[in-house]
């Protein structure tokens, strides 16, 4: 059986033409490391636009065994 967490990491800024900025892939690099080193596994990412604010999200999900 498996125990999941999901986490929104919002985006420093709005992203146009599915490009990121470099501090957002290093704030998702550093997370997903993180969790990793707790014993989370990777499962999937989502990205959740916003298109009314200057900022969007991302949704992260990790699993680990129970």
């Amino acid at each position: 059986m498996w125990v999941y967490n999901s986490e929104v990491l919002e985006t420093s800024v709005k992203w146009f033409k599915d490009s990121a900025s470099v501090e957002d892939m290093e704030r998702l690099d550093d997370l997903i490391n993180s969790r990793a080193a707790e014993g989370w596994e990777f499962v999937t990412h989502s990205y959740m636009a916003n298109v009314i604010a200057t900022k969007s999200a991302i949704l992260v999900t990790f699993r680990k065994e129970k």
